[in-house]
């Protein structure tokens, strides 16, 4: 059974790519307005600098363990079984349940050309997937006067296609702030899943698994784009890690054998 547990200040699901997938069916089925976020050490620590995308996190209905060291908090913090659930990752397993059970899905976000990429890909790799339709929106600002007519033209052409679930790929945050303002106005299951597009069409190159297992994708993702990148993981990495660090050692200290022990030294 999933439980959330809070890392630095942000809710973790302790779930997995099956048990996701599970829960996506049944959300589908009761036809519930939801979105699903895949967090990793960015999306924690945007949340620790922003209140407000910090409530988004919390209203949301999954927050997937996507990057290796939230894996490692959590194992830490007790859940020894933990696995990542990585926003790339979850996208194909969903693409594979989905074609099994006959739901359709629709991508939001990106470009044209790499959407066309992707459809490409998807179908390719899963054949009997019903991609009910793709939209790459212009680029746009929340405080933009058009955005409200922007937003309910997309949630329209979206209920229209009949998708079950959408990919949002908008990147942090501002995918998770697209799915908390079209919540409770889309009848579908929202996935966020940032740079997804891009991998899966073949634009950016992931890094590869053994990087990934040992916790240095964002090291390859940085070498990759240096100018763009270097805020997010030379001053947000050494913060969480602080951060982190502080959360596990008044764990300790306050757990009550820690306090029985103290008693005893007394």
């Amino acid at each position: 059974m999933s439980q959330r547990i809070s890392i630095i200040n942000v809710g973790l699901d302790t779930t997995s790519y099956a048990d996701t997938c599970d829960r996506i069916v049944t959300l589908v089925q009761q036809a519930t307005s939801c979105y699903i976020i895949a967090a990793n050490v960015h999306v924690v620590m945007t949340a620790y600098w922003d209140r407000s995308y910090r409530q988004v996190l919390e209203n949301a209905e999954i927050v997937t363990p996507d990057g290796m060291p939230l894996v490692w908090g959590l194992r830490s913090l007790g859940v020894k079984s933990q696995q990542r659930v990585y926003g790339p990752d979850l996208m194909l397993a969903w693409c594979d349940r989905a074609a099994q059970e006959h739901l359709p899905i629709y991508l939001f976000g990106a470009t044209v050309e790499t959407l066309n990429k992707l459809e490409q890909k998807l179908k390719l790799l899963f054949p009997d997937l019903a991609i009910a339709g793709k939209h790459a929106p212009p680029y746009f600002e929340f405080d933009d006067p058009n955005f409200e007519v922007q937003l309910a033209e997309d949630i329209e052409l979206i209920s229209k296609s009949g998708a079950k679930v959408v990919f949002v790929a908008l990147g942090c945050p501002k995918q998770e702030f697209w799915m908390s303002y079209a919540h409770n106005q889309l009848s579908a299951v929202m996935i966020g899943v940032g740079a997804a597009f891009d991998f899966h069409s073949g634009q950016v190159s992931q890094a590869p698994r053994w990087m990934m297992a040992i916790g240095l994708e964002w090291l390859y993702r940085f070498s990759q784009e240096p100018m763009r990148l270097w805020q997010r993981y030379l001053i947000n990495n050494p913060c969480f890690v602080i951060l982190f660090g502080i959360q596990h050692l008044r764990r300790i200290f306050q757990s009550p054998k820690a306090r029985g022990d103290a008693k005893r030294r007394l």
